[in-house]
């Protein structure tokens, strides 16, 4: 029963991962801590999570904007250090709580005010890479940053996907490597990923059929959604 309820999980965040772009590890990660504990969930997410952007990568990758994409990741490296040094100089908790406020604030803006706006300057995808570097390296989240931006430059769908799914893709190869040099990749782990793998399957296949009939202007609204849904997971600290 566990390991169905568990499947059905990710099928969901699996289906809001392929649609929106973003949000897979914060819907799965916090119930598969309370099912399986923190050793076993960290790593298990991870590899659920890098194979849905490695399938997704490949889902988008003619809408990748390479030279987008590059900026981005340019500027997380740079920020990369000063995320680790913050993780010993500044309190987690007070860091990732205002950035939930900076989000529902995002969110909140996006869907009562009208969409009629100006969009913010490219140059602006510096500070959110290098932000979203900082963030990576000390709490692995690097999302938020580069999510903000490219919804206010209000990139088409497919494009916004293949630059969340790039970056992510990088970040979480970082950590599965990181788990498989700690030793936490036991056989455990192995086991309820295998389980996970039909559940996945599923989740990208409905996206993709969700997909076709899915707008621009309801894309956004979805995407605007997941980013409120972050914001509270921060927030409140789930």
């Amino acid at each position: 029963m566990l390991v169905l309820l568990l499947a059905l999980l990710v099928m969901m965040a699996a289906f809001l991962q392929s649609l929106a772009g973003f949000g897979f590890a914060v819907i799965i990660m916090p119930l598969f801590t309370l099912a399986l504990g923190l050793r076993t969930a960290a790593p298990t997410v991870a590899l659920i999570a890098l194979t849905v952007y490695c399938i997704n990568v490949l889902r988008f990758r003619r809408s990748l904007n390479v030279r987008a994409v590059v900026r981005l990741g340019g500027a997380a490296a740079l920020g990369v250090p000063v995320g680790v040094w913050l993780l010993g100089n500044v309190d987690e908790a007070l860091v990732t709580r205002g950035l939930g406020g900076v989000l529902i604030a995002f969110a909140l803006y996006n869907l009562f005010r009208p969409t009629a706006r100006r969009r913010p300057s490219p140059l602006w995808i510096y500070p959110a890479g290098f932000l979203a570097g900082c963030l990576g390296g000390a709490y692995n989240t690097p999302g938020p940053p580069a999510i903000v931006y490219g919804s206010l430059r209000r990139w088409p769908r497919d494009e916004f996907r293949a630059a969340m799914q790039t970056l992510f893709l990088i970040s979480g190869a970082l950590v599965v490597a990181s788990h498989l040099v700690a030793g936490h990749l036991t056989d455990r782990v192995w086991r309820y990923y295998l389980c996970a793998l039909p559940g996945l399957a599923l989740g990208i296949l409905a996206a993709s059929r969700v997909d076709r009939r899915l707008g621009g202007k309801e894309f956004r609204t979805l995407v605007t959604v997941m980013i409120l849904v972050l914001g509270l997971s921060l927030a409140l600290g789930l």
